[in-house]
């Protein structure tokens, strides 16, 4: 049966009067849900699909997002061999992420089928942003489906430009803006944050919050006036069967599992708990028997992890202690160390209580930039934050692979945090790559990424505008009783309610993410959180600021040295040469590597200072012009009755009267100099049409003058 077709518009609170369309009943018919959302010219589908029942076994839920930026949407043609989109790029796993985060939240806590979210940019203008779209797109689909969505979410991206507040600016315009900020929430509340920002205030960040969650209600509505009109009748989750046995077998543990709560070493506490499911499923076979024990087991299981996250919540929320006997705004002891590895440029260790992060910082030229090339304009990225989390880091033995969605979230958040504090090309033309690796994990560790990173930076000698340091902040909430958590453990993670982690200098916030396990927080909640972060930040950023305070004042022995000259681009083919004869004879005659760009910017990079001294004596040699009252030493290249023309300069010959060649008259050229001859000269004129005028008397006279 064909869907039926509706279309619904909503208009946004932005300068240029943006409207944003939803439509169903046209495209994909089969799929549980199907909606394409456009503004302007920029259009994205999204499709869900539920599986009908859930896997045995499931005790999760397994939400899939793929999104996928078609190259046709920009009117490209993809680039390699296949000529076809292949894997996922970072924009489109990031993208899957944003998509991923705010709707997570919003499925019954029983509801474990399985389901996938498909989303395509269909077209691009380059000013509405798709990622965006995505967002509303994948969760219009959920309403019109049968799947059980608790209540619509929308997004918004908030720019502050020249001082005011947009909603969805355009990715050029962004560039000047002070705050990138993507934000994802239901009518009633806010349910996820992403944001970069240029040091900017808490209030700043509350206010933009608050401009995109007036927004976030428009899109919101429309997409519950889309489900009115067409949606599907939703499915009903049954609620798990009571298990009064399995709940009296818990009962009996309840000492066991306070002790294990109240264990601070995460080691040992893992053990602790270890041996406490292991006394589960004895006491279990010793009540129901074997073959009934067995079967229970993992209702059991289930029982025993909400007494751990209810047991563990009153601690906080009744006691004001956590399971490792801090305070709610208490940090974790730090230990920072900088300068560890011998041949790095940059190198650091920052450990947080029991999460450690290396960080290791590389210099290298312009042609290590990263190229990005996807449906804007291709770009180049000249700072890199790449963040691994092996998994000794936790104590667990699993295959070694590359990257996850995951660890690639975790690397952008700390990238965009010390983003911010990167000096431009122009003051330090080098492409910088920044490694997280963790060592050892029990939460916060893109956190300690953040500060490892930074002193990696300050170590290699990259002088950064101010030190950065970040936070992951928890929440335990509780009808309208809630409690924030500074510097959270892994645990505080897995059982509380949210993970807001910030990062920023002692100016203002770089970086904001939140993600919520409840349907949303409110305005109040993250202003506290804000609060308690930053005073969380400058007690860190004390810790790193006593082993490195600034950044050292010279680079490391072994991180190249660049130059960098700028020429007349006229004179590119010069440094070039034929095929390139030139720039090959100019990097083996120095030893440098040598980047010459169209607007005549010329990049020398060496370890060795005078091999970049040598590349500098060499290009001047063939872009230097002539300059009057200079004395040159030339080579005679042609003789005629009137004078000689001396080469001074690469492709740039001059001409020596025969009235300048000595201080007496000169009957014949060849009685001074012949063809091959060096011989010192001055250039005393260059006419208004360029030639060069030169007089070997002149060199002659300056000479004795000396």
């Amino acid at each position: 049966m064909e869907n039926t077709y509706e279309i619904v518009s909503c208009d946004l609170n932005a300068q240029n009067a943006q409207s944003v369309v939803f439509e169903t009943g046209i495209l994909a018919e089969q799929a549980s849900g199907a909606v394409t959302v456009r503004s302007g010219d920029s259009v994205v589908f999204a499709a869900v699909v539920a599986s009908k029942e859930p896997k045995e076994g499931n005790d999760f839920l397994p939400l899939t997002v793929d999104y996928i930026e078609k190259a046709y949407a920009a009117g490209k043609i993809p680039g390699g061999f296949f000529k076809r989109e292949g894997r996922a790029t970072t924009k489109e796993i990031l993208s899957s992420r944003l998509i991923d985060r705010p709707l997570r939240p919003m499925f019954p806590k029983n509801y474990h089928n399985d389901l996938q979210v498909a989303v395509y940019v269909l077209s691009y203008d380059k000013v509405n942003p798709v990622d965006i779209l995505a967002i509303n797109a994948a969760s219009a689909a959920f309403m019109i489906s049968e799947v059980p969505i608790v209540d619509a979410v929308a997004a918004v991206r908030v720019g502050k430009i020249d001082g005011q507040l947009v909603i969805n600016p355009s990715p050029a315009s962004l560039e000047n803006s002070t705050i990138d900020m993507t934000v994802a929430g239901t009518e009633q509340a806010i349910t996820m944050v992403e944001s970069g920002s240029s040091e900017v205030s808490e209030e700043e960040l509350i206010e933009a919050l608050g401009f995109a969650h007036e927004n976030i209600k428009k899109l919101a509505h429309a997409q519950k006036e889309l489900a009115s009109r067409c949606g599907k009748e939703k499915t009903v989750v049954p609620e798990p069967a009571p298990e009064p046995e399995c709940e009296e077998v818990v009962d009996t543990l309840m000492d066991d599992l306070r002790d294990t709560l109240n264990t601070a070493e995460k080691t040992a506490r893992v053990e602790k708990l270890r041996l406490l499911n292991e006394n589960l499923a004895i006491r279990l076979n010793e009540k129901l028997g074997e073959e009934v024990g067995t079967e229970k087991l993992n209702a059991a299981h289930a029982i025993l992890e909400n007494r751990l996250q209810a047991e563990m919540r009153r601690m906080i929320l009744q006691e004001g202690r956590r399971i490792d006997g801090r305070r709610v705004f208490d940090i974790r002891p730090i230990t920072c160390y900088a300068g560890i590895l011998p041949r790095t440029h940059g190198s650091a260790i920052f450990k947080r209580g029991q999460t450690q992060s290396l960080g290791i910082c590389t210099l290298g030229a312009n042609a290590d930039s990263q190229v990005i090339d996807g449906l804007d304009d291709e770009t180049k990225k000249r700072f890199i934050l790449h963040y691994n989390f092996p998994p000794f880091s936790t104590g667990e033995c699993k295959p070694m692979r590359g990257p996850g969605r995951r660890e690639i979230g975790h690397g952008a958040l700390a990238e965009r945090a010390l983003s911010k504090v990167i000096p431009p090309e122009s003051e330090f033309p080098y492409t910088i790559r920044v490694v997280s690796e963790i060592m050892s994990s029990n939460g916060s560790s893109s956190m300690a990424s953040v500060c490892s990173g930074c002193l990696a930076l300050m170590d290699a000698g990259v002088p950064i505008k101010a030190p950065v340091a970040g936070i992951a902040m928890g929440l335990i909430k509780e009808g309208d009783s809630f409690t924030v958590l500074s510097d959270i453990l892994g645990d505080e993670d897995h059982f509380g309610d949210m993970d807001f982690k910030v990062a920023g200098t002692e100016h203002g916030v770089n970086a904001l993410q939140m993600d919520i396990k409840i349907i949303g927080v409110t305005l109040d909640i993250m202003r506290t959180a804000l609060r308690q972060a930053r005073d969380g930040r400058m007690y860190i950023l004390g810790k790193m600021t006593e082993v490195l305070s600034e950044p050292r004042k010279s680079l490391s022995q072994y991180a190249p040295r660049i130059v960098t000259l700028n020429i007349n681009p006229d004179k590119i083919k010069n440094v070039i040469g034929p095929g390139g004869k030139m720039i090959r004879k100019i990097t083996e005659d120095s030893g440098a590597q040598i980047e010459v760009t169209d607007d005549g910017k010329v990049v020398i990079m060496s370890p060795d200072a005078a091999a970049n001294d040598k590349a500098v004596e060499l290009i001047h040699q063939v872009t230097d012009e002539a300059e009057v009252g200079k004395i040159y030493i030339g080579t005679v290249k042609r003789i005629m009755n009137f004078g000689a023309f001396v080469e001074i300069l690469p492709g740039i010959e001059g001409l020596v009267h025969i009235s300048q060649l000595e201080n007496r008259r000169v009957n014949k050229v060849e009685d001074v100099v012949n063809i091959g001859d060096e011989v010192k000269v001055k250039c005393i004129e260059i006419d208004a049409q360029g030639r060069v005028n030169l007089s070997r008397k002149a060199a002659f006279e300056d000479s004795q003058a000396e």
